[in-house]
């Protein structure tokens, strides 16, 4: 996903002298060739991410549409004060791009695991808040980031996530997609689960249960209508994210299936609980020992719909 938002915004840079891409004093693998060819479009302002909040948005309160590019933790938990009085308040065109959501920098501890941003920077007034799946929907939601006015959220993985969508699938803001088709269970995902979703999916077919999953990259503005038609087309709505199960996407689910009346699915989120990951390790290790590998997955769903 990093590389597909990198090597989209240079295309857009290319297009749009008004895009400017701030960094907090990392990427330099990633972003030397944008810095290279545009010098006049990029900025690292140090290890100082209050600062780099408070100048992209000057920078677009001057037309510029601008990018801060840090691990996920860093420009938005260290800086939320700038963003929500700052970039949020004054509607700025300020795009804060994540790297490393979830669990991707694993092994560095506490201090990089991003299991509480979703949540955060979806409670924030005017913010838009996407996650992509795969490369693909980040080429996608990139572009849509440069097209949409006002403040923007982008969380990224680090790196290698695999491509799930193939060519000609129409990824769309604020559009939930349909990966695959189930009458039983409705999976969604948000971010990087995606590819872990679907290979419980196929697992739960051994079982007897056909499920569905949805792509919900867009957390605000949440599709609700593909909501409320998954609450009405199973028995059982499931949500799978890296990240704490309250406030994030299986908290925006179950707002809507809530306010329903009838007959509607139950909702299973499935996510982190309430503390700390007190281990540390690489992405997968910590995936499985939380519930969220594919066969993580399949258990909690397959216990639930026993009950």
């Amino acid at each position: 996903m990093r590389d597909a938002f990198t090597r989209t915004l240079f295309e857009i840079a290319d297009r749009d002298e008004r895009v400017m891409l701030l960094t907090g004093d990392l990427g330099f693998g990633v972003l030397t060739s944008f810095a290279a060819a545009y010098p006049k479009q990029f900025l690292n302002v140090g290890i100082a991410e209050q600062n780099m909040a408070g100048i992209a948005v000057g920078l677009a309160r001057e037309g510029r549409i601008v990018f801060t590019y840090s691990i996920a933790n860093f420009n938005t938990l260290r800086c939320l004060e700038q963003l929500r009085n700052d970039a949020c308040y004054h509607a700025a065109n300020v795009k804060v791009v994540s790297v490393g959501g979830g669990f991707c920098y694993g092994a560095l501890g506490i201090s990089h695991h991003a299991t509480e941003d979703l949540a955060i920077m979806r409670s924030l007034p005017s913010l838009t808040v996407v996650a992509p799946g795969d490369p693909y929907e980040a080429c996608a939601l990139t572009q849509s980031a440069w097209e949409t006015a006002g403040p923007f959220y982008l969380r990224l993985g680090r790196g290698r996530e695999p491509t799930v969508h193939k060519d000609g699938s129409c990824v769309v803001l604020g559009k939930a997609l349909r990966v695959r088709a189930g009458t039983d269970v409705g999976i969604v995902s948000v971010g990087g689960m995606l590819p872990d979703a679907l290979a419980a999916a196929e697992r739960l077919d051994k079982e007897g249960i056909a499920a569905s999953v949805t792509s919900m990259h867009t957390l605000k503005p949440l599709d609700e209508a593909a909501v409320v038609a998954l609450a009405r087309e199973v028995d059982l709505i499931v949500t799978v994210e890296e990240h704490i199960a309250c406030g994030g996407l299986g908290g925006a689910v179950a707002e809507v299936v809530a306010g329903l009346s009838g007959t509607r699915a139950r909702v299973l989120r499935i996510g982190l609980g309430n503390g700390f990951s007190k281990v540390i390790g690489s992405q997968e290790y910590l995936r499985q020992i939380h519930g969220l590998s594919p066969d993580g997955i399949v258990e909690r769903i397959v216990t639930t719909l026993r009950e």
